[in-house]
């Protein structure tokens, strides 16, 4: 069995930066466990398995495709980058001709449009509500140790724990920050949460005044350390950051080694737009 696989670097316009994940075409059922077992060879954070939904679709004409994500160890419910990497596969590869892809997967239907500058992922927007510090200062003092946190909150629609830090912090701050991902899984094991999300306010001035705030991901309880770019964090941190900012457009930058932005636009009917590019840095077929 031959399979087209692609792998694109997502919310970058350049090569070997954003969020890589690979991406697969199904043309017909794969089974169950060749899923895993792909993600696991591929190793990267995601591989996004695209499928047709009917047996007469095609992947250059129809509009409307199945699409489920893995990590290296698990299946995930949402994942913004593979998403935007599958349109991205499928717009510029694939030459499909709709300006609007939808997308069945297990947080719904997800839409991506063309856009003049990237690609626009339609996605769900999560609120995240006050949580108790000493319900979670295990996992925050193993994380980070003794750095200043300014406000922490829980999504339970994604089991991501937000966690702001100071307000003294800067994006240099974060960016240096040596996070143990190592410990968290056996400090935190009840499943409450499988994804912690550091964050900093953008700062008022100088070179990074542009980004409205910053971020950095990590999920080691489905088997990824650090992400390099998250979509699904920021449908959290979208929801905490209009509230806090009093802002619906912003424009924000995740801090990872490969680094990755993201234009946001926060819509009236809990859903948000994020806004990225993509590039396509290998293409060819999977031999399994």
């Amino acid at each position: 069995m031959k399979l087209p696989i692609f792998i694109a670097d997502a919310f970058t316009a350049k090569a070997f930066r954003g969020n890589p994940a690979a991406v697969c075409l199904l043309e017909n059922k794969l089974d169950e466990d060749m899923h895993q077992n792909i993600a696991r060879e591929m190793n990267l954070s995601e591989t996004a398995f695209i499928r047709k939904l009917n047996p007469t679709d095609d992947f250059k004409q129809s509009s409307c495709f199945g699409l489920r994500w893995f990590t290296p160890a698990s299946e995930v419910p949402l994942c913004g980058h593979a998403t935007l990497a599958s349109a991205a596969v499928l717009f510029h590869r694939i030459k499909n001709v709709n300006t609007t892809l939808t997308f069945t997967t297990l947080s719904g239907e997800l839409k991506a449009r063309r856009a003049e500058d990237g690609i626009i992922l339609d996605l769900p927007l999560y609120p995240a509500h006050p949580q108790d510090f000493r319900e979670v200062e295990d996992l925050i003092k193993t994380a980070i140790g003794d750095t200043l946190v300014q406000d922490i909150c829980y999504s339970p629609d994604t089991r991501k724990l937000l966690v702001r830090l100071s307000d003294t912090y800067n994006r240099a701050f974060l960016e240096d920050l040596k996070v143990n991902t190592q410990d968290l899984l056996q400090v935190e094991n009840s499943g409450k949460v499988k994804g912690l999300i550091l964050t900093v306010k953008g700062e008022a001035g100088g070179q990074s005044s542009g980004f409205d705030f910053y971020s950095r991901y990590f999920a080691p309880w489905v088997g990824v350390a650090e992400d390099p770019v998250t979509g699904s964090a920021h449908t959290v941190l979208s929801s905490y950051w209009s509230q806090q900012l009093g802002k619906k457009e912003m424009h924000a930058f995740q801090c990872s080694r490969r680094g990755g932005e993201l234009m946001i636009s926060v819509r009236a009917d809990q859903r948000v737009d994020i806004r990225g590019g993509a590039a396509i840095v290998l293409e060819g077929s999977l031999t399994a």
